[in-house]
């Protein structure tokens, strides 16, 4: 008979190897996906110089959303505006693919879908490499966008793990990986983009390491990624009918986790939380993706902040926010989420106000410490509150509907955020978007005490 002691010892040890492996294939994933990041306004300028259809109209789009909310003409917020809405689309492409991306990977497993999605990503890469036009480079994006479910499956894979004290840690990591992905691969981006060959386009050399990234992390899914869904934990097929396709598609379904809940015998408390958790994940990110987007017209408009100025502003929160989910967040206690996300969404509330009403950068960073602290341990502390949820051949379909939530708030805050900022200007914008910081505390005093495992 098996010693207790050894089998934990073996469980812990099996489970760090898997946040371990998790954590370095979504670095590389996002080290390839944000090399684009500096470099989308160079692109913009580069495709404005054509006479495409299709960059036209969008172009025609965002002059009329200018001209609607009174920003000033000027070229950096057209930019920003119009990577905007390339970034929109992004998003809106997630929320429809990753709850069934989610589901799908409850049938066949995580790790082929995760190789799957990573040869979308792969092809996406290629198309940005040798895309001439912005009708080529845009459907690099869709694809992209498509397949840009690994974020949600990594979520599923942690969601797993049996210890509820491996699901923290292994949230909080996914939460290193992104802070890391986000300081590190814009910088990368920039650097292979400064000198390009004789008749190369500027943007040839990041596009290519993008695939090298994206090939290197197939590699390392294939060889170390061991499967973590059982066959006898996974679902009997991947759609039953009509009605499983519309809990995965429809934004009401979404939102009450209709493609779970219809299939679980949970308690109604159980139940109950779960739908409170989604609404407090997507009413926080819609308010914080907003303000995020703003902040940039802020530095630019306030304090004339260059791109380098931008740039260091967002390495300063992108340090900070992996110190803290490296040091603090994945050592938070399994009960303790709760009362975590409570205080670090109150913090928020003044770290938006001093940002609105900052005179000089000094008080800036200092709303922006407040601001790194809230924004590292939320989106962590919610996704394993969230992953105890659901039986475990669900785990890929509750992690793809909150990444759906996610993306659908990220699609909508930074159109309603920027309309505010300038219908009614900055210190408007931010302090009354930081008063609305306050639903989803509000929602969290829903919460039902229900033991999980």
């Amino acid at each position: 008979m098996a010693n207790p002691e050894e089998s934990s010892t073996k469980s812990a040890s099996n489970s760090s190897r898997v946040i371990t492996v998790v954590f370095l294939a979504l670095l590389l994933d996002l080290l390839g996906f944000t090399l684009i990041l500096p470099l989308l306004p160079s692109i913009l300028d580069h495709y404005g110089q054509t006479q495409d259809p299709v960059y036209q109209s969008l172009q025609s789009l965002v002059e009329w959303f200018e001209l609607t909310i009174g920003v000033p003409v000027e070229r950096k917020y057209n930019n920003v505006l119009f990577g905007g809405l390339i970034g929109s689309l992004f998003s809106l492409l997630q929320f429809l693919s990753s709850p069934l991306t989610g589901a799908a990977s409850d049938y066949y497993g995580r790790r082929p879908l995760m190789m799957i999605l990573t040869v979308g990503l792969m092809s996406s890469y290629a198309l940005w490499a040798v895309s001439r036009s912005f009708s080529l480079f845009l459907l690099s994006r869709v694809v992209g966008g498509v397949c840009k479910g690994n974020v949600s499956l990594c979520t599923a894979i942690v969601a797993d793990l049996g210890c509820p004290k491996a699901r923290s840690r292994g949230m909080a990591m996914i939460g290193v990986a992104f802070s890391l992905g986000f300081t590190v691969g814009p910088m990368i981006g920039a650097y292979f983009a400064l000198n390009p060959g004789k008749d190369e386009i500027f943007y040839l050399g990041p596009a290519v390491l993008a695939l090298v990234f994206s090939a290197a992390d197939l590699l390392f899914i294939f060889v170390m990624l061991p499967e973590t869904l059982p066959k006898n934990n996974r679902v009997s097929s991947v759609a039953s009918g009509i009605q499983e396709s519309m809990d995965l598609l429809s934004p009401l379904a979404l939102f009450r986790f209709s493609a779970v809940t219809r299939k679980e015998d949970s308690p109604k408390d159980s139940i109950q939380n779960l739908k409170v958790l989604g609404l407090v994940y997507f009413f926080y990110l819609f308010l914080f993706s907003g303000l995020e987007y703003t902040l940039s017209f802020l530095t630019h408009q306030r304090f004339q902040f260059t791109s380098m100025q931008q740039g260091k502003m967002f390495f300063f929160i992108g340090i900070t926010m992996a110190l803290i989910q490296g040091g603090y967040a994945r050592r938070i206690k399994p009960g303790r989420q709760i009362v975590t996300i409570r205080m670090a969404i109150l913090m928020l509330i003044p770290a938006f106000i001093v940002i609105g009403l900052a005179w000089n950068v000094t008080m800036l960073y200092i709303g922006l410490l407040l601001y790194s602290f809230a924004a590292a341990v939320v989106v962590p502390c919610l996704s394993t509150l969230v992953s105890a949820y659901g039986s475990a051949n669900q785990k890929g379909t509750v992690m793809g509907i909150l990444r759906s939530l996610g993306a659908l708030a990220r699609t909508l805050g930074p159109i309603v955020a920027s309309s505010v900022y300038w219908l009614a200007g900055a210190e408007i914008c931010f302090i009354v978007s930081s008063a609305f910081f306050l639903i989803p505390l509000t929602l969290l005093r829903h919460l039902k005490d229900v033991k999980k495992d």
